[in-house]
């Protein structure tokens, strides 16, 4: 996830759901990454209130998964887990470790991704920091995550514009209604339900984005 061209083109960045049981869903996210690899970018493992070995234990059965699509595995919001399970890196929010305790315990080759809401400040921000992504929304209802922050497209438009830094769209994005942030600039588009809860599988919810990321 370093510094995109335009003709990079958009990608998938996965996240997996709230809760999992690891070994189960090992199965699912190869299945899904093997539906369309090519147009998946990275995989983030978002676990909320889990026992710290459960987590672990989930990171050290994912990463050979991701590792075997040549794809990054991100950890959210726990540095400290990235850096004990092989992760390539971290995502944290303006809540959680700071950029500063993150970049030190995972070093300079880590992907340090940064959410900044609907912020370009934030982002510029975590752009001088050393950041390599930052993630701006939401940008449409999620079913996954209360709504706090609403971002708009223009936010979109005015990064990819005055940087290469690379960004992330997040919030409620489906193969429906991506084409307007894929057109914007958008480098990766952060889904979990247009995945893992689409009603014909997560290949399917895979697949379903592969004309909508061909940027106009």
């Amino acid at each position: 996830m370093a510094d995109k061209s335009a003709d990079d083109g958009c990608k998938l960045y996965i996240l997996t759901p709230p809760a999992i049981d690891p070994v189960r869903f090992a199965d699912m996210l190869s299945r899904a990454l093997a539906a369309k690899p090519e147009i998946v970018g990275a995989v983030q493992l978002r676990l909320k209130d889990l026992p710290d070995e459960e987590f672990i234990r989930a990171a050290e059965i994912l990463v050979p998964i991701c590792h075997g699509f040549d794809l990054p595995l991100i950890i959210n919001d726990r540095p400290d887990i990235a850096a004990e399970t092989g992760a390539d890196g971290v995502h944290i929010g303006q809540s959680d470790a700071d950029y500063d305790t993150a970049r030190a315990l995972l070093g300079p080759e880590a992907i340090i991704g940064v959410t900044c809401h609907a912020s370009r400040d934030l982002a510029i921000e975590a752009g001088e920091k050393g950041a390599d992504y930052v993630a701006f929304g939401a940008f449409f209802p999620s079913a996954s995550k209360e709504t706090q922050h609403a971002a708009d497209i223009e936010i979109i438009e005015a990064w990819s514009m005055m940087t290469t830094l690379p960004c992330v769209a997040i919030g409620g994005i489906t193969a429906g209604n991506c084409a307007p942030l894929v057109a914007a600039g958008a480098d990766y588009l952060a889904v979990i339900s247009a995945v893992w809860s689409h009603p014909d599988g997560p290949e399917a919810g895979v697949r379903a984005f592969s004309e909508a990321l061909q940027r106009p």
